[in-house]
């Protein structure tokens, strides 16, 4: 059986486009001022049929759509997309169906419509409870309309998340802990906290080299707000089951599993990542980063011949290590070997135990709580 099983089978489809950029984020996304909806259905519909034809009969487990930001698209765009998955694959008895918002795109109607076309979990944009330092953040929504929004999601949808930035300009612990507390009263099921990174070509990345962006906290204090995440989530039920991401039990994302168990994704969308295994083959496809560029292409009906890499068993083993260890499950031991030409360093796993910062048992490797904490030392110690 190939490997991608173990993992599961998911789509990915990315909508490119946004209301403004946010200076933080080097993600491909793009402000349009006009968007052919019809033009882009037709494009993802084309798509779903080509990949649908190489891995036929295949059952999908779910669907996410990300961006960009996916809330601005027609609900009716939505629907359409989600009849021709449906068309295309069986699907599982209760699939995942994720659509990413930003508070500011939320309506009812419309997310009336998404749950309609077949939406069910809304992933939502927050990023700070604070004015002032969403103002900061480049963000075009205040908290109030953030709480309207989540508001709205909760009362369509059965599973919600939302995600916060930490570590951000001038921002005391204290602070952190008394937002995150906040947050957790929200009756959300799902959060993401990422700590804030200075990316190169971003807003953010020019101003900090011209010596701008004062006040971002040191690395003892992000430190401090990492263990405090950990802390005020487990109090309050939502453990965390991957380093960035904390649910109340059964909430988990499905569809981010697939990726840190090494599943099979299909990637649709400008500069759409994917994994998919044909005849015995993992290969990994990336679609063409420019919107324009990635839609003439798949008009034209030449989407299929853009280059695939072939990933091969060892560099199979490497993602796998990468990616399961990030999981509080960890990894399956005899699953790595399975793909690896060579064992886990086993001086190096006793050390690194030794250490409290690795557990192995029942034929898993997981990190700790404090492991995690240390997680990409370990990871340049295990993949060395």
């Amino acid at each position: 059986m190939d490997d991608w099983h173990s993992g599961g089978f998911g789509l990915y489809l990315h909508w490119p486009f946004c209301q403004s950029k946010c200076p933080y984020c080097d993600f491909n996304s793009h402000v349009a001022a006009s968007i052919d909806q019809s033009r882009w259905r037709d494009a993802y519909l084309r798509e779903i049929k080509r990949l649908g034809a190489e891995t036929q009969g295949r059952v999908l487990q779910t669907v996410f759509f990300g961006g960009g930001t996916p809330s601005l698209m027609e609900p009716q765009v939505v629907a359409d997309v989600l009849d021709a998955v449906r068309a295309t694959w069986p699907m599982v008895n209760d699939p995942e169906i994720t659509l990413e918002a930003n508070p500011g795109s939320v309506e009812a109607g419309r997310f009336r419509g998404f749950r309609q076309a077949g939406v069910n979990r809304i992933s939502m944009g927050v990023q700070a409870l604070n004015d002032d330092d969403l103002r900061r953040l480049g963000r075009l929504h205040s908290v109030a309309e953030a709480r309207a929004a989540f508001d709205i999601a909760r009362s369509t949808f059965d599973r919600v998340s939302f995600d916060l930035i930490y570590a951000r300009q001038d921002q005391a612990l204290d602070a952190w802990r008394t937002e995150l507390t906040e947050a957790l009263s929200m009756a959300v099921d799902h959060l993401s906290m990422y700590q804030l990174t200075i990316e190169d070509g971003t807003a953010f990345g020019d101003r900090f080299a011209r010596g701008g962006l004062k006040g971002l906290p040191d690395e003892d204090v992000q430190a401090d707000m990492y263990e405090v995440t950990q802390e005020v989530c487990a109090a309050h039920g939502m453990p965390a089951y991957e380093v960035s991401n904390h649910a109340a039990a059964g909430a988990e994302s499905r569809h981010n599993l697939v990726y840190w168990r090494m599943g099979d994704y299909l990637g649709i969308g400008p500069g759409a990542h994917g994994r998919v295994t044909l005849d015995g083959v993992r290969w990994a496809t990336e679609a063409p980063r420019a919107p324009g560029d990635w839609l003439t292409r798949v008009e034209r009906g030449d989407a299929g011949e853009l280059p695939r890499e072939a990933v091969s068993r060892e560099e199979q083993a490497t993602e796998y290590l990468l990616m399961s260890m990030r999981l509080a499950e960890g990894m399956d031991v005899a699953r790595y070997e399975r793909l690896s030409p060579a064992p886990l360093p086993a001086d190096r796993v006793a050390r690194l135990g030794d250490l409290g910062l690795l557990l192995h048992e029942n034929g898993r490797l997981k990190a700790t709580a404090n492991g995690r904490a240390v997680l990409n030392g370990i990871l340049r110690e295990l993949a060395a």
